[in-house]
């Protein structure tokens, strides 16, 4: 392996031409400028000092930078993995905020060793197990939950801390009447300043403008004291994070390891998609899911050592990226720098910030994730799956943001097993005047169907979970024949694999059914098929004389046979090396 293939920095920073410098700078200033609220916003979602968002937002950013292979993704603090790691400390109960933050880190830690584990052993398609209608539904249900836990900001009262959208409603509810309405129209003038600016220009850093109008406002009406009082970030320290060992406590890594995996996993997936999405408009690189997974890894590692919580690529932020020009990953480490340079010297300009602002942000970012319009379409095109995302979403919504994705994924796999144990099987016919054979079902119109063959296609592996569904239907379909029926043809051209179950399976077919004087054909099965049932005494008990390589040919045969014509056997004995 290159080192260009360990540092992908190398592949761009040796070809890195000066027409790039333009569009890196650029995009770095914009995206530095929007992450500035944003991981400021972002930490309050993950319960921690408006501060942590910025010191998540350098270290993870040069680490991947050096070791990640998209040059447009942004990482950082996100929304998403934010709400995963409130969720995850919030769980241990009363915490002081040193300890709070403690947790943080070593969840952070914990993640990037489980991604760069995952990345270092090529496993990445673990990742696979969450399937899209469970990442739709959980996000949405997670957006909802994020939206609406910054009413407390919002409208300047102080609610518990809920994951559960029904305790939050109700406890705002029950406050309605302390609701500080100047917080309110500061946010609602928030929310609607990051909607027209965006509307205006997308690549323009919106929720900046968002906090430069709240600061203002705040700091000409006075309303940082007195009866007019908002709530604000107050005071943030101006100075760069320290390094800090993660407390290593082997039994609080234990209880924050499940929930550390299921951040590891849907932060990746947020990230790849996002990445992926990205590289598709750009032909001079390519996305590596492992190395994603090894770049991602060492920036939340790395960056725990600095004080920084989970991190992840970011949509909104990368897709601004993107738009700006940003052509290599030098615009990454421009943000970066411009985040140091705010918390060396900018920090006191964020003093009269109001929590409001940091609510709109949110507010805006989030409900984006909303995402009906898939609901709509799965509801359109597979039912299965939009009860899938469903269900997921309001499982997310009413027992718990853990336990939501973990029923989404546990159905997911569930639905997988189904379909494997009761596959799709067809009766295949002849289409008139044609050597096709097609599904019965399909095009009973155009098909030549005897009464003396019957023809199924198995369209699936033939394994142990399903070899009692397999000859269960193959016995209904010979019943359905009735006394006629002189041959079965098994058609294996979508079966991929065969195990000793199967083995054994098809040497049950073909005792019971030789029995009752019908003869039984395999037709186009494939090479590691082939070997399977060479191997497993199929090919002994039945020999060549039974394999085909098309349907026709089968049908031929027995044809032949059955009118004593002194042709010659349209047979194909099958090679023993698999195709």
């Amino acid at each position: 392996m290159t080192l260009k293939k360990i540092f992908p920095i190398l592949e761009w920073f040796s070809t890195y031409k000066k027409d790039w410098l333009k569009g890196d700078l650029g995009a770095g200033l914009t995206v530095g400028v929007m992450l500035i609220p944003q991981g400021m916003a972002y930490a309050s979602i993950a319960g921690m000092p408006p501060v942590y968002g910025l010191y998540a937002s350098i270290v993870p950013i040069i680490i991947y930078a050096i070791l990640g292979t998209s040059r447009q993704l942004a990482v950082g603090p996100v929304a998403m993995v934010s709400l995963l790691t409130a969720t995850a400390i919030g769980s241990f109960g009363d915490l002081s905020v040193e300890q709070y933050v403690m947790y943080a880190i070593l969840l952070a830690f914990l993640v990037g060793a489980i991604q760069f584990v995952l990345g270092l052993f090529r496993l990445g398609f673990l990742v696979n197990f969450l399937s899209h209608p469970v990442v739709s539904g959980f996000t949405s249900a997670a957006a909802l939950i994020i939206g609406l836990s910054q009413l407390k900001s919002l409208l300047g009262i102080n609610i518990p801390r809920s994951h559960h959208i029904n305790e939050i409603l109700m406890n705002a509810f029950h406050q309605f009447d302390e609701i500080n309405w100047i917080s309110f129209a500061i946010g609602v003038v928030g929310i609607g300043v990051i909607l027209l600016v965006k509307k205006l220009n997308k690549s323009l850093p919106s929720q900046l403008f968002a906090v430069i109008f709240g600061i203002l406002a705040v700091t000409l009406l006075g309303l940082n004291s007195g009866e007019n009082t908002v709530k604000i970030v107050g005071d943030i320290p101006s100075s760069l994070p320290g390094f800090m060992i993660p407390n290593l406590d082997l039994n609080l890594m234990n209880s924050l390891l499940p929930m550390a995996i299921t951040i590891s996993l849907v932060s990746f997936m947020e990230s790849i998609a996002v990445a992926k999405a990205i590289q598709s408009k750009h032909r001079d690189y390519k996305v590596l899911p492992n190395q994603e997974l090894i770049g991602l890894g060492l920036a939340n590692v790395v960056g725990s050592f600095f004080q920084s919580f989970p991190t992840t690529g970011g949509f909104s932020r990368t897709a601004v990226n993107d738009q700006a020009g940003a052509k290599t990953g030098l615009s990454a480490i421009i943000s970066a720098a411009l985040i140091i340079i705010t918390l060396l010297f900018l920090t006191p300009l964020f003093y009269n910030l109001p929590k409001a602002i940091l609510a709109s942000v949110i507010m805006v970012a989030v409900f984006g994730l909303i995402d009906y319009k898939e609901a709509i379409h799965l509801w359109k095109s597979d039912r299965t799956d939009f009860f899938l995302l469903v269900i997921t979403f309001l499982a997310t919504l009413t027992i718990g943001i853990e336990k939501g994705i973990g029923l989404g994924v546990i159905l997911s796999l569930a639905i997988v097993i189904l379909k494997t144990t009761r596959p799709h099987v067809a009766v295949l016919a002849n289409i008139h005047g044609t050597h096709f054979y097609r599904n019965i079902s399909r095009f009973e119109d155009d098909l030549i169907i005897k009464d003396d063959v019957l023809i199924i296609r198995f369209d699936a592996q033939l394994y142990f979970a399903n070899t009692t569904f397999f000859k269960d239907k193959l016995e209904e379909l010979v019943t359905k024949k009735g006394e006629k029926l002189k041959l079965i043809i098994i058609d294996g051209k979508s079966m991929n694999s065969l195990d000793s179950s199967g083995v054994h399976a098809l040497l049950d077919v073909i005792n019971t059914y030789q029995a009752k004087g019908l003869k039984i054909a395999f037709s186009g099965m494939k090479g590691p098929v082939r070997d399977a049932m060479r191997k497993g005494g199929v090919i002994d008990k039945i020999s060549f004389d039974h394999c085909f390589m098309s349907l026709q040919e089968a049908v031929d045969c027995y044809e032949d046979m059955c009118n004593d014509t002194p042709k010659e056997k349209k047979f194909n004995k099958f090679i023993e090396q698999s195709n």
